[in-house]
């Protein structure tokens, strides 16, 4: 295992950390010299890892940079069942083709932050394909009704007299077997995830095994400011979208959170960064100034850094001077001659074939929000009179030029 000096150490412990059950111990286990089994498990419930995710793999890809092994359990089979979302509701079932298609997606994404030389990948079908109804019975024994409802959004539920399935409670229960399989020495997980790697720790006591140490990072909150960083609420920003993308999207960030941002997800020095808070509790210097420096830092990490300049002369061409790209992508558009030299053009079927857009939703709400424009000009349907050439701007950061011929 490759030797790491304090200040390094006190790093992978402090930065970036919410809480460690125990520090104490998990670092007495860093010291002893042997190599430690990772613990990350993964929900394919959704094909994409944002930045938020990012948090937590960043942790990871450090301990395999001291020799530790991470083991990454797909949850193919309580994906199967469904489980707890976390918003008091439950995830729906996925077929066994529709997982397929997301652990194959997030593998992609997964080890683009972490090593994948230094990596196993469990499936849980391997162990709970075979699980007999006396083996749920004799886990099940081990907890108590009283125990899962301390869970908070159990609890919640439960207190307003919304229904929790069976099904549901048995979820914490498999993901702490899961631990007891793979003898896992730390298990990593977001701050909301407390609950569930205690259980797996309790249960490998139970199954007379070490129990595991639990490293828990904070929630990114996404890009609107207020609520954790999620697809679902459209405040995302993930790791595999265009340089651009990432780096317009960092550049919106609330000035409140460049601060968190620079902690969670950049290797900046500690020091450089409290530099930046002090500035910025002074007000002598310009948050922008430091969101661009933040930006420039993602983009690298996921792309390059001839990338992220790219992205940065491009954020100044748009949105600072309010100027064309000079590179824009250009698509045909089915047309209609008219009388005059304008073509009428239903824009709707190439933005959604192109993924522009979504769905003839998302062009409605986005057409009611003033967000689409002609030429710098705001238009109100989906019906235009157009020009070969003509440059249609969606939303903040999306430009086509209009083909005709």
């Amino acid at each position: 295992m490759q030797k790491v000096n304090g200040s390094h150490f006190d790093f992978i412990l402090k930065r970036g950390v919410a809480e460690i059950i125990s520090e104490t111990e998990l670092s007495k286990l860093m010291e002893s010299g042997r190599n430690l089994n990772l613990k990350q498990g993964f929900d394919p419930s959704a094909p994409d890892i944002h930045l938020g995710h990012a948090v937590g793999l960043r942790k990871l890809r450090q301990f395999q940079e001291m020799g530790h092994k991470v083991i990454l359990i797909v949850g193919d089979w309580t994906a199967r069942i469904g489980d707890p979302s976390g918003q008091s509701a439950t995830r729906p079932m996925l077929s066994q083709e529709e997982i397929e298609f997301n652990a194959q997606t997030y593998l992609k994404q997964f080890f683009r932050v972490v090593d994948k030389n230094r990596t196993e990948v469990r499936w849980q079908s391997e162990w709970f394909g075979k699980f007999t109804l006396d083996e749920v019975i004799k886990l099940t024994s081990k907890f108590t009704i009283a125990q899962i409802l301390a869970r908070e959004d159990f609890n919640n539920r439960y207190r307003s007299g919304n229904p929790i399935s069976l099904t549901e409670m048995l979820y914490p229960l498999l993901q702490a077997y899961d631990s007891v399989v793979i003898h896992a020495d730390v298990e990593f997980g977001g701050i909301d995830q407390k609950f569930n790697c205690l259980l797996g720790r309790e249960l490998q006591q139970f199954m007379g095994q070490t129990p595991q140490q639990v490293f828990l990072v904070p929630l990114l909150v996404g890009t609107d400011g207020t609520m954790k960083m999620s697809k679902s609420l459209g405040n995302y920003i993930g790791i595999t979208e265009p340089s651009q993308e990432i780096y317009g999207k960092v550049m919106s960030i609330p000035d409140s959170m460049i601060i968190d941002y620079f902690n969670l997800v950049t290797d900046l020095p500690d020091m450089e960064i409290e530099e930046f808070q002090e500035q910025l509790h002074a007000l002598t210097v310009n948050p922008m100034i430091l969101k661009k420096r933040l930006a420039r830092e993602i983009v690298t990490q996921f792309h390059d850094s001839s990338s992220a300049t790219q992205a940065e002369a491009h954020f100044t061409r748009v949105f600072q001077e309010r100027k064309t790209p000079e590179e824009i992508f250009e698509c045909f558009f089915p047309h209609t001659p008219t009388e005059t030299d304008l073509c009428q053009v239903d824009i709707a079927p190439t933005l959604i074939k192109e993924g522009l857009i979504k769905s003839q939703g998302e062009l409605k709400r986005l057409l009611a929000q003033n967000a689409i424009s002609l030429n710098g000009k705001r238009i109100n349907s989906k019906i235009i009179n157009a020009r070969h050439g003509n440059i249609l701007k969606i939303g903040k950061r999306n430009f086509v030029k209009i083909l005709l011929k």
